[in-house]
C-alpha cells in the first residue's frame, strides 16, 4: 500500500468549483470496505467529495475523500498541526469547520497518516469506500472500527 501526497484542504476546496457532478448518485456510491453497499456518512454537517453526504469519490478528488471517520478533539488538532486545518470554517468553500463527533469524508492517505501517529479517528466501515483499502488495510481499518 502506497502513500500518495496530496494537497491541503484548502486546495481541495478551491478545486471544488471545476468538479464534475453529473455521474448518477447510484453509479457514483460503489460499495464499502467491507463489500456491501456504500452507506451515507454524514448530512449534518454535509459531507462528501459531491457533497451528498457520501464518502464516494471520482474525477478530480485528488484527495481521496473516502473514510467515514469520527472527529475526536486529538485527530482534529494532529490534522491542524500537519496543515490541515479541519476546524475551522470556510464558508466560501461549503466547509462548516468540524468539530469531535462529527462524521466526515476524510481523505485516505490522511488517515493512513494518522494511523501511522497513533492519531487515527474511529472509521465508519459501512460509510467507507473501498478505495480506502488502496492507503489502509481492512485489519487496521477494523482495529478503528467505530460501534
Amino acid at each position: 500500500m502506497g502513500r500518495a501526497r496530496f494537497p491541503t484542504h484548502t486546495a481541495r476546496m478551491a478545486a471544488a468549483a471545476d468538479r464534475p457532478d453529473d455521474a448518477p448518485a447510484a453509479r457514483r456510491k460503489g460499495k464499502n470496505v467491507l463489500g456491501g453497499p456504500l452507506r451515507d456518512c454524514s448530512h449534518d454537517p454535509l459531507t462528501g467529495w459531491h457533497r451528498d453526504g457520501c464518502c464516494a469519490t471520482g474525477p478530480g478528488d485528488a484527495g481521496v475523500h473516502v473514510v467515514c471517520a469520527v472527529m475526536t478533539d486529538e485527530f482534529l488538532a494532529f490534522s491542524k498541526a500537519r496543515g490541515n486545518d479541519l476546524s475551522t470554517p470556510m464558508p466560501m468553500h461549503q466547509f462548516p469547520g468540524l468539530k469531535a463527533g462529527d462524521h466526515w469524508c476524510l481523505c485516505a492517505p490522511r488517515w493512513k497518516e494518522a494511523f501511522d501517529a497513533g492519531q487515527a479517528p474511529q472509521v465508519v466501515l459501512e460509510a467507507t469506500h473501498m478505495a480506502t483499502l488502496e492507503y489502509a488495510s481492512l485489519e487496521e481499518l477494523q482495529q478503528h472500527a467505530f460501534a
